[in-house]
């Protein structure tokens, strides 16, 4: 079991329709304490989990909802089986009522089969539900989804947007390392992961040191955030964050946003391109390479491209509009197919 010393930062008074906006532009996670408590869903959940099941089964769509089931030895782990071959759950499409009726039954039992339903979009499978429990951020335009299940422990890892969530039923507790940690947390392949995501290989319960020894390192820069039902956590853009459920219903909501237009494109696909054709390169022209993308990409300043006339900037131009990037991206596609 690990320790972590550092917390994560916590803001009072802040309710939906009141969020300072150093909380929402900040570069750190913070946990906005109480933010929720108001919603039906949160103050049903602590009357009792028969209650919050009842009251999320009057918003089902009767749509089959996606549940990930897992045996009570891997002890809520959702992860690879033992040779990376597949995983260590089966999922399957079912009944949202089908699986409330069964995480109820399992409510007592001290080593119960994990169920787990994923990332689910709120306004497709519980329709009304957000107009009753609403963080107040439409003008972020976010992707409000639902998780529920039993206790469980999601492998750290990153999401591109920005994300609020909010813990509605039960505990949590999130475990999160900056963005640089990357290195230092031994993740996993990247088409084939649990989640669809890539995921730390450290088993957080029982870290072996001696397999993944600079996961100390990351231990040196982690926060930990302890959530009860009612608060919600901030997490900026690209922050690996490592998820345990801790009671017998767990229902987290949680608001994705990005900063930036979605035609301009997700940046992982330019990080797989960059694998295509510069990870192989040598080493001196890899480091030539880096300078080009500091220069253009990551240290950009407007100012370093004055000495170009407006009308000659091409893609230099800032920012792209949407007919701007439909062109560069049928430019590149061309290019792809030579």
């Amino acid at each position: 079991m690990i320790t972590i010393n550092k917390k994560v930062k916590e803001v009072h008074n802040c309710q939906p329709g009141d969020i300072p906006e150093f909380v929402l532009s900040s570069s750190q996670p913070l946990i906005l304490k109480g933010f929720a408590d108001k919603w039906p869903v949160v103050i049903a959940g602590k009357e009792s989990p028969q209650n919050a099941a009842e009251y999320l089964r009057d918003f089902y769509s009767d749509i089959p909802i996606n549940v990930y089931y897992s045996e009570p030895e891997n002890k809520g782990r959702v992860f690879y089986n033992e040779e990376m071959t597949g995983f260590n759950f089966v999922s399957s499409k079912a009944n949202l009522n089908q699986v409330l009726d069964k995480l109820l039954v399992h409510a007592d039992d001290p080593k119960p089969p994990t169920m787990y339903i994923g990332s689910t979009e709120i306004n497709k499978w519980f329709p009304r539900f957000n107009e009753e429990n609403n963080a107040s951020i439409d003008h972020l335009k976010p992707l409000t989804t639902i998780w529920i299940g039993n206790r469980s422990k999601i492998a750290a890892h990153y999401d591109f947007p920005n994300n609020l969530a909010c813990c509605a039923v039960g505990r949590r507790k999130f475990t999160l390392f900056p963005p640089e940690q990357i290195s230092n947390l031994y993740v996993g392949p990247m088409e084939f992961s649990p989640g669809g995501q890539d995921i730390s290989l450290v088993d957080f319960d029982e870290p072996d040191l001696i397999k993944h020894p600079k996961f100390e390192q990351a231990l040196a820069a982690a926060q930990v955030a302890h959530l009860e039902a009612g608060d919600a956590l901030f997490m900026p853009s690209m922050w690996w964050h490592h998820v345990e459920s801790l009671d017998a219903l767990g229902v987290l909501v949680t608001h994705w946003w990005r900063d930036s237009p979605a035609f301009m494109g997700r940046p992982n696909s330019a990080l797989m391109l960059a694998m295509l054709s510069l990870r192989d390169l040598p080493l001196a022209q890899r480091q030539a390479w880096k300078a080009h993308f500091d220069y253009y990409i990551f240290d950009h300043d407007e100012e370093n491209f004055e000495h170009i006339a407006d009308v000659a900037k091409g893609v230099l131009s800032k920012p792209h509009d949407e007919l701007a990037a439909r062109k560069l991206r049928a430019e590149l596609f061309n290019k792809l197919k030579q």
